[in-house]
């Protein structure tokens, strides 16, 4: 059984293309509402359910919220594949930081790896705000990532850079 978010029915959540805006606990500007820092929020589900959702090649989504934690799912994957010949947290930080600054493509757009997951934008704003809400979301669980997949000595975690050989739902990896 896949492992599903647990914010399933969040109240006042506000939509962007069929993706819920969900609190994060950011200091990354964003259109994202401010979570309570000690309770959980969608990018530490990402990071805690990446090792046993990226062995599945299924998903049934349950909520809305599923839907952005197959989105991050897939973004750990990606970063794993960056962080992959990276022997430092220093060369990973970087690599991961370009990762980031990459063009972040929404629903309709060439690059956006799950047409369907997401209904298509009905104005320019509702793809913008997805588009930052994404962009923001990206850089925060980054951040989390590398706190992960790398040791407080500054060397790789093997037990999670082996991941990144993984194929997320039979997706290859550009």
């Amino acid at each position: 059984m896949v492992y599903h978010s647990s914010f399933v029915d969040e109240e006042g959540i506000t939509e962007a293309c069929g993706c819920p805006l969900l609190p994060l606990k950011s200091h990354i500007r964003g259109p994202a509402p401010v979570s309570d820092q000690d309770k959980s929020d969608i990018a530490d589900e990402a990071i805690t359910f990446f090792r046993a959702n990226v062995f599945f090649r299924n998903f049934d989504i349950q909520s809305p919220a599923d839907k952005l934690l197959i989105y991050l799912t897939f973004y750990i994957n990606v970063a794993l594949k960056r962080l992959e010949g990276c022997r430092t947290l220093a060369e990973g930080t970087k690599a991961i930081i370009n990762l980031g600054l990459e063009n972040v493509p929404v629903p309709g757009e060439p690059g956006f790896r799950f047409p369907g997951l997401f209904a298509l934008p009905q104005s320019r704003e509702e793809a913008e705000l997805l588009r930052n809400y994404l962009k923001q979301i990206r850089e925060e669980t980054s951040g989390r990532l590398l706190s992960v997949a790398y040791r407080a000595n500054g060397t790789p975690n093997k037990w999670w850079l082996a991941f990144a050989k993984r194929k997320f739902m039979n997706i290859i990896l550009p």
